[in-house]
């Protein structure tokens, strides 16, 4: 015992001595936050040193493991101290009731700033459930209210999708929704961020594959279908081409044809082509009306823009034939080059491909060595080269990761550069004008990508600026009191997490979302298994609230039925003060399965504290 007393108390040293080192930062908090900017900077303090040995020591005299400081750092440590005066015999060296009123007072302060950003949940839960809604949330009153009547206690509106029309039709059903139900449901609003994405790559030939369905043993289940039209018809021809599709694996293939022929075919009429492969077709006319034939043929095929129908001995060309999507195969070992040019790329047999950027300005902060991670990490490499083509700036990537036999890479698909420092500022045009409207219409911002604590005062110094645009002081004060929520889900982010939040600590209603995606995508799957509850803990010593992001029961949501071992993830989930659904054709019954685990787990844990109640299935 005697060599833990000098570690104990060194560790408790650093710990006091931290609040002075932050002192500018702490003083900017806003007021409600002054206590948890203090513990925050204690927390950082303690854990940046090893103190396993002293954990073990006290563990092992039964005083106390140090495993939940969290919530009062320092009070936790003076408790440790007069542990080890009582087994010496000694007075205790710190008051007791402010360690014993600590935790308490900790608790409160979370409930009280989450209460504040997320709203009142309901009685006997600790998460709240947020539900993002799809787009006929806009046009279908019903469906927000089936939501709301599920347990959903927070609505998102994703503004990297619709437009103000729509987000503006949402928020009058959410708001409708609530005081249906006579309770209040908050709306919250992703404002996208500089989203880094692949450029354009040129179009394929025009060529539509055809093709029915058949059984194992070769039988016909669904034919071919063909549906052609005149010029004048195009939206009739889509929309019968949807009735006339028996399967939506192999759906009818709707293709502009001349008037003039259409106008003499007729139901059992033959009509032969050949299609580009230089196969022999015939399909024949099931039905003819307004400008509009429907065709059934016996084989699959081709179909290139320009082919020649006859029927009888009329033809005509078939028009409207889509281009084919194309896309980069890339195995380990290839090269790609990354341009700020914003040419389509050409895809040429044997070559190295050059894809552009959709924000240029990204390739030119590449060095060599820095991890470029695409289309949600899969395809990672680095960047071997960089140089200056022209005019154009060009990083050439060398990659490391795809699958064993290749990985496509398309056009506008995500690029994650977590070891780059991004020349940008952190909310692009289209997110100003997003975070306009959210701020007169919405109650929370939850904004994207944020890099650095310069990034949050960006953000908030936006906010100010919003607000003094405003035409009246109520309309001012409005804005100024949105939530504020920063999305996690970058490595610098991650890295600079202790100073990020202090500088959103300046804001009243502030809390963070652990966007598990687009960190898993930067920091490796591996690292995973321990970042989110780093985060978490983080969140837990500012008393900020957390909202836990990123496919929860996702594969309930969209197929019904949910896998083992996402229902563990949500139990875990649940131990943040709000947990995030996506969407999904069954995310409704996922609302009705996450209210029910969150009254569960309500009444016996809290946050990292397992609350001792009994277990009544334990019979013997």
């Amino acid at each position: 015992m005697s060599r833990l007393r000098p570690l104990l108390d060194s560790l408790t040293n650093r710990v006091e001595t931290a609040s002075a080192e932050y002192a500018e930062q702490i003083a900017r908090v806003a007021p409600t936050h002054r206590p948890g900017a203090v513990n925050l900077v204690r927390y950082m303090a303690l854990r940046s040193q090893d103190a396993v040995e002293l954990q073990e020591g006290l563990s092992a005299l039964g005083a106390t493991s140090l495993s939940h400081p969290e919530p009062a750092v320092l009070e936790r440590l003076h408790a440790a101290r007069n542990v080890l005066d009582a087994f010496d015999g000694q007075a205790p060296t710190y008051p007791m009731q402010a360690i014993a009123s600590a935790y308490a007072a900790a608790d409160d302060l979370l409930d009280a700033n989450t209460q504040a950003l997320l709203g009142p949940t309901q009685e006997g839960t600790h998460a709240r459930i947020m539900v993002t809604l799809p787009t006929e949330a806009a046009e279908d009153y019903e469906l927000v209210l089936d939501f709301a009547r599920a347990g959903m206690e927070l609505a998102r509106i994703n503004c990297a999708h619709d437009g103000e029309a729509a987000w503006t039709k949402m928020v009058e059903h959410v708001h409708r929704a609530a005081e249906e139900l006579g309770r209040e449901i908050l709306i919250s609003c992703d404002i996208a961020g500089p989203k880094v994405r692949t450029g354009a790559i040129e179009p394929g030939p025009q060529v539509v594959r055809v093709r029915g369905e058949r059984t194992a043993a070769g039988e016909l289940l669904t034919h071919p279908t063909l549906v052609l039209y005149d010029a004048s018809r195009a939206e009739q021809a889509q929309e019968v081409a949807k009735g006339a599709s028996a399967s939506a694996a192999r759906p009818a293939v709707p293709l502009e044809v001349d008037a003039e022929w259409l106008a003499e075919v007729e139901p059992g009429s033959e009509v032969h082509f050949t299609e580009a492969r230089g196969r022999s077709r015939t399909f024949t006319v099931e039905s003819v009306e307004n400008g509009v034939a429907v065709l059934r043929g016996e084989r699959n095929c081709y179909l290139a823009e320009g082919t020649v129908l006859s029927h009888g001995t009329s033809t005509t060309q078939v028009r409207g034939v889509p281009a084919l999507e194309q896309k980069i195969r890339l195995h380990r070992g290839d090269e790609l080059v990354l341009s700020t040019s914003q040419e389509p790329a050409r895809i040429a047999e044997g070559e190295v491909t050059t894809i552009g950027c959709t924000i240029p300005e990204v390739v030119t902060a590449l060095e060599v060595g820095h991890a470029v991670i695409f289309d949600d990490g899969a395809i990672s490499g680095r960047v071997t080269e960089v140089h200056t083509q022209g005019k154009e700036h060009e990083a050439v990537i060398t990659v490391e990761h795809a699958g064993p036999n290749g990985t496509n890479l398309a056009a506008y698909k995500g690029i994650n550069l977590p070891e780059t420092d991004i020349p940008l500022p952190s909310l692009t045009e289209e997110d100003l004008a997003a975070l306009r409207f959210v701020a007169t219409h919405c109650d929370i911002a939850a904004v994207s990508f944020i890099r650095t604590p310069d990034d949050v005062s960006f953000l908030l110094s936006t906010i100010e600026d919003i607000a003094s645009e405003q035409d009246s002081a109520e309309l001012a004060q409005r804005v100024r009191e949105l939530g504020v929520v920063l999305k996690i889900e970058t490595v610098p982010a991650y890295e600079q997490l202790g100073t990020v939040l202090l500088e959103g600590m300046r804001h009243e209603k502030f809390g963070i979302m652990i966007a598990r995606g687009d960190l898993a995508v930067e920091l490796g799957f591996e690292r995973m298994v321990q970042v989110p509850g780093r985060i978490m803990k983080l969140a837990e010593a500012a008393h900020i609230p957390v909202i836990m992001a990123t496919q929860v029961l996702e594969t309930l949501a969209k197929t019904g039925l949910p896998s083992r071992a996402e229902i563990t993830d949500a139990g875990y989930a649940l131990r943040a003060e709000c947990v995030m659904l996506n969407k999904g054709p069954h995310i409704t019954e996922a609302i009705r399965i996450l209210d029910r685990m969150s009254r569960k787990l309500g009444r016996s844990r809290l946050k990292n504290r397992q609350m001792l109640r009994q277990v009544g299935s334990w019979t013997n």
